[in-house]
């Protein structure tokens, strides 16, 4: 399967790209668009090679970040929260005491680290189980598209 050129991706897409890769360069495993509870749903989880899990939320213009009302609910679900946004992006709006990413199609750089707030065991120890599963259901979606995978997550 072709992966889609970036001209077909939308620009939180392209932002969520070089954050993957650039984690991804840091020994991070990372998935797109994972839900880690009911009614929510990051643009990028990662794992990191100590067990730490990260948030990146990735927006993309001013109005992208002011209709965002749950971001706050991300914070439960990880050890260190992220704002990715691109060059031309108003960094002011963004709330102190989170983490600050510049990216673009291609990669990007942490400039801020998020403070971390160390997940419980039990929580982490779920989240990372249902990182594995959504990750494997992925691959094998990828692998065999008509294996009718699409509805696991």
């Amino acid at each position: 399967m072709d992966l889609p050129v970036t001209s077909d991706l939308m620009p939180g897409q392209l932002l969520a790209r070089g954050v993957c890769r650039h984690l991804a360069g840091h020994g991070f495993a990372v998935i797109e668009e994972f839900v880690p509870d009911r009614g929510l749903r990051v643009d990028v989880m990662a794992l990191g090679p100590k067990g730490e899990l990260w948030v990146v939320e990735c927006k993309s213009s001013r109005a992208d970040y002011m209709s965002d009302g749950k971001w706050q609910g991300y914070l439960d679900w990880c050890d260190r929260y992220f704002w990715a946004v691109d060059q031309d992006f108003p960094t002011e709006l963004l709330p102190e005491g989170t983490g600050l990413i510049i990216a673009d199609g291609y990669d990007a750089e942490i400039l801020r680290m998020g403070p971390e707030d160390k997940l419980a065991a039990a929580r982490r120890n779920k989240l990372i189980r249902k990182f594995a599963v959504h990750a494997a259901r992925r691959l094998h979606g990828l692998r065999d598209p008509g294996a009718g995978l699409e509805h696991l997550g």
